[in-house]
Parts: structure tokens; C-alpha cells; sequence
């Protein structure tokens, strides 16, 4: 079946379809066969979805370096692994002259991005603290655009046009139900605005492309990480606003430990209770937004492909 003309987004592809249309080329990289051969092995995607795809005996010049562009395709559907793979025989960068549709292409978080940021400030203006409370107010001040449209990841989970204020969001409401359970003896407010905060420096870290997906990571990104220059930044709102050295010490400590152990990129430990529960809420809701993507490219009864991001096993979608 030749998909050309009406634009067929990625998750409607199916076995044998030929496929001749314009695709995100998320990922790119440069291999070599067991023959020696050189191929390119990259991820398209659109607004509904990603495949993988490969490009045989490929030299360019389509490369890693245009990952995050717009490229024009000529391939054919076919199952690798039990999940859908594009053979590409032809690939190029898309022009100013080709007659793409952006809206088709760029993958947006599924959720009414105003709706989740109004009850974000409708929940900050509930905090009981003030210190906490002007401290979210001036972050939301500083990065409000920035945090509603750009992605929580590169690929690994939330990575599209409104991921990060998604993920964000969906944290929010898990602090906000479990610190009702365990509110006896931890600071609720303490929670929620680290819950809040936790990745604003991914504003930093990262650099974003004209389409709103994440390209590859700023200097500061590599050599500092949000962690720390999260930290850094609330570090530096305190001291202005004048809040109590402790508080400070404490949002600080909130930002720096929430990846949970060093292994997984945390700067500390976590040594509060409140920042033990950001990190596994961060880790629940980062793991399930990679249950549902990979979920959406699984044909019921099947497996996926392994997934690094879940410590490479492979998962199961029922009917």
C-alpha cells in the first residue's frame, strides 16, 4: 500500500506500507555492519508516535549532526522484533520549499497545557508558606514560557513539545495525594514546591530546536547538569527574597538529591522524607510516561523491544 499524499501518521503505519513522507529525524547514528558496511540507524517521529529506522549502506549526508531536523523519506514498513521498522532507501533534510505540515510532525504533550498551568498557580497560591510560596512565584516569574512548552527529555520519557510542564503537572498531583497520607510528619509545602522545582534547569540543560524538541544538551547542561544548576538558581532566589537560610538549605537539598542515588545521577543523597518522596515520585511518573509511549507502538499480545530506560526488559502489552 503507497502512503503518499495524505499524510499517515506513524502510529496508523502498518506491514507493507510504502511510505514517501517527511518525518523528525530524532536520532541518528552512524554504524557499521558485522560486514563492514556503513548504515544509519535513526528514530522518526511525528505528532502520534516514533519507528525506528534504518538506512543500508548510507554514508550522507544525512548525519548525527541533524538530529532534531525535518527529513524527507522513501521507505517501507516491515516488523523487526515484533515492533514496526521503516527500511529507508532514500533520505534527505527537508527544504523551505517541501510541502510539510509542522502541526503533523511536532508531538505534543496530550494534555490541556493552559488547564494543567492554571492549577499549578492555583495550587502555589494555596501554600500555606510564604517563603515556599515566593519562591515558586519567582521561578514561574523567570521560566513560565519556557516551562509550558519545553520537553521533560531528549527521548526518554516526556520528550515532546510540553513535556516537562506534563510531567511536572502529573508530579503535582501524586505529592498532593500522598502528602495528605503521610502530611503527620512531613512539610507538605516543602513538597510541592520541590515537586514543582525539580527540573527547572532543564531550561538550562538543554537545547531546544525551532521545532520545540530537545537537539542535545548546552555546555552548562554537560558539565553542570539541572541538578545542580537547579540548585544554584533556587540557591540564588532565597538570598534575594530573604527566605530563611534553612528553607534554602532544604529546596537545595530537594533539587540535588531527587534522582534518588549517585548512580542515577544524584548529586546526594536523599536525607528528609520529603526528599525521599520526590525522588520516587519523579521515578513513578517518569516510568509510567515510558510504559504509555512504548505501550502505543506494541500490538496487543506482544512484546516490546527492550527498554533501556526500564533496565532492558522488555514489556507486555495485554489485550
Amino acid at each position: 500500500m503507497l502512503r503518499n499524499g495524505d499524510f499517515i501518521m506513524i502510529c496508523d503505519l502498518k506491514i507493507g506500507d510504502h511510505v514517501t513522507d517527511f518525518y523528525i529525524l530524532k536520532t541518528a547514528q552512524s554504524k557499521t555492519t558485522f560486514a563492514g558496511k556503513p548504515y544509519l540507524a535513526a528514530t522518526l517521529q511525528d505528532c502520534g508516535g516514533m519507528i525506528e529506522a534504518k538506512v543500508w549502506d548510507y554514508t550522507g549526508p544525512v548525519s548525527p549532526a541533524d538530529e532534531g531536523k525535518i527529513v524527507k523519506i522513501d521507505g517501507n514498513v516491515s516488523e523487526f522484533k515484533n515492533a514496526l521498522q521503516m527500511n529507508v532507501e532514500k533520505i534527505r533534510l527537508a527544504t523551505d520549499r517541501d510541502p510539510y505540515v509542522l502541526s503533523h510532525l511536532v508531538p505534543t504533550a496530550p494534555i490541556d497545557t493552559q488547564d494543567a498551568m492554571d492549577r499549578i498557580h492555583q495550587l502555589v497560591d494555596n501554600l500555606a508558606d510564604a517563603d515556599y510560596q515566593a519562591v515558586c512565584r519567582e521561578m514561574l516569574k523567570r521560566h513560565e514560557s519556557e516551562f509550558m512548552t519545553i520537553p521533560a527529555a531528549k527521548s526518554v520519557h516526556h520528550g515532546f513539545v510540553g513535556g516537562l510542564l506534563m510531567h511536572t503537572y502529573h508530579m503535582l498531583r501524586l505529592a498532593v495525594q500522598l502528602s495528605e497520607m503521610y502530611g503527620t510528619f512531613l512539610n507538605r509545602d516543602l513538597l510541592l514546591t520541590g515537586t514543582l522545582l525539580h527540573d527547572f534547569a532543564k531550561i538550562q540543560e538543554f537545547t531546544v530546536s525551532e521545532l520545540g524538541l530537545v537537539s542535545n544538551y548546552s555546555t552548562k547542561g554537560q558539565l553542570l547538569g539541572h541538578l545542580v544548576m537547579g540548585a544554584q538558581e533556587v540557591a540564588e532566589v532565597a538570598a534575594q527574597l530573604g527566605i530563611p537560610a534553612e528553607k534554602s538549605m532544604l529546596l537545595q537539598h530537594m533539587l540535588l538529591s531527587h534522582h534518588g542515588a549517585p548512580e542515577y545521577g544524584s548529586a546526594v543523597l536523599c536525607q528528609c522524607a520529603e526528599a525521599e518522596l520526590l525522588s520516587e515520585i519523579d521515578l513513578i511518573d517518569s516510568r509510567m510516561e515510558i510504559y504509555r509511549e512504548m505501550l502505543e507502538k506494541t500490538q496487543p499480545g506482544t512484546f516490546s523491544d527492550r527498554v533501556f530506560a526500564l533496565d532492558g526488559k522488555r514489556i507486555y502489552r495485554h489485550e
